[in-house]
């Protein structure tokens, strides 16, 4: 087993949070010629991005009050074997209308490996703390947006979409396999462990007024996020003309602010606080949306006007969304499951509806995408700035 305050236990946490962006991420190239094989519209195709984010909310609800009660471990374990049995689903999927089902039960089981990792840092790590630990564990994370496009954009050249969901399931074992072996059983008894119901339990997290504000800011993040993810595939490969590995490069450079802003965070938190880094964070992310409205404005063919802004607005991200989280995390020790499911619900539940929209609005333009990253950038510094008292009350237990 993996020793707590290592590098080690570090590394194998972010391989399990990078299930979901890898389950995302990695089929991206493929989603016109998921459409083509399919018979399905690029509206259609694009419902298995917010299905996946719709089991992405329900899975997350659930997990964190289960592993609160019966152990962060078993739980993961199970949550990984639903994932692994969802993701062939999803590489035999005859269907679209059977991708999208299938894609909703494979996020259903991811949920589990990010919930609970995030739990485990909580169980393990306080305050700057935990926002450093969280930012490491983005840092490595952010590997996946990079590197997970362009392997998905070579298996699609060389043997179909199908092998993205193949390789997805190989990625899935390995994670079973580590939790099995490495992953030490981190929630311990507490004197003052509460008694109460799954809802119960979440209800008294988000009465929190410190918990609200933060997960404003990371769910306002995540619908930026999520809108690029949705609608870019589309604009940069049928608008803008770019092959799935153009495609593929195209957004790994924009992820690498996402990598730039995680490890100056890392770096950072501990000097300057969770609040002052989430607050360059949230002004990066506006900046970008505004420059991406104005690049479009001016150069609507412009590749480089959708990967130049994304890249800032990820950097943003980057600064900001590990200590939102660690921050809506603070308050509650012995709830950091039901904490944690909360945060993730609502995130993905904000990224779904954004994606959906995004997705469902598009046509011969880019301008979906651009208002569905522009807007949330701007909300996420607007709610930052109107919400300081309650923030930093965030380590109290009075909400």
């Amino acid at each position: 087993m993996l020793r707590p305050d290592t590098p080690a236990l570090t590394a194998l946490l972010a391989l399990l949070t990078a299930i979901g962006p890898l389950s995302v991420d990695l089929y991206l190239p493929s989603l016109p010629e998921i459409g083509r094989a399919l018979a399905a519209p690029p509206g259609a195709v694009q419902l298995t991005i917010s299905a996946y984010l719709v089991g992405f909310g329900a899975g997350q609800i659930v997990y964190g009050p289960l592993a609160d009660r019966h152990g962060r471990k078993p739980v993961m374990l199970a949550a990984l074997l639903i994932y692994c049995i969802a993701t062939l689903v999803c590489a035999a999927a005859p269907s679209i209308g059977a991708l999208i089902g299938a894609r909703a039960v494979q996020a259903f089981g991811a949920a589990g490996a990010i919930v609970l990792a995030r739990a485990v840092v909580r169980d393990l790590y306080e305050g700057a703390r935990a926002g450093r630990e969280l930012s490491l564990m983005a840092m490595i994370m952010g590997l996946a947006p990079i590197v997970a496009p362009l392997i998905g954009s070579l298996l699609q050249a060389g043997f179909g979409w199908r092998a993205c969901f193949v390789f997805i399931f190989l990625a899935g074992l390995i994670a079973a396999a580590a939790v099995r072996w490495l992953l030490p059983e981190t929630l311990h008894p507490r004197p003052s462990a509460p008694e109460s119901g799954m809802l119960d339990s979440i209800l008294i997290v988000a009465r929190h007024r410190g918990v609200r504000a933060h997960l404003a800011i990371v769910a306002a993040g995540y619908g930026g996020l999520f809108a690029f993810i949705s609608g870019s595939p589309f604009v940069l490969q049928i608008t803008h003309g770019l092959t799935p590995f153009g495609f593929g490069l195209s957004f790994a450079a924009a992820s690498i602010g996402y990598v730039i802003g995680t490890s100056l965070a890392a770096k950072f938190v501990t000097r300057l606080g969770l609040d002052r880094t989430i607050g360059w964070g949230v002004r990066a992310m506006a900046l970008g949306g505004t420059a991406m409205v104005l690049a479009t404005m001016l150069a609507p063919e412009a590749v480089g006007g959708i990967v130049a802004p994304m890249m800032v607005y990820l950097f943003g991200m980057g600064l900001a969304m590990p200590q939102a989280l660690a921050g809506a995390l603070q308050p509650f020790p012995e709830r950091a499951g039901a904490a944690s499911s909360l945060i993730g619900c609502v995130q993905q539940s904000v990224a779904a509806a954004t994606g959906a929209l995004v997705g469902q609005s598009l046509g011969a333009t880019a301008w979906p995408l651009v208002w569905g990253v522009a807007i949330p950038g701007v909300v996420a510094l607007t709610v930052w700035a109107m919400t300081r008292a309650a923030r930093l009350a965030g380590g109290s237990r009075r909400g």
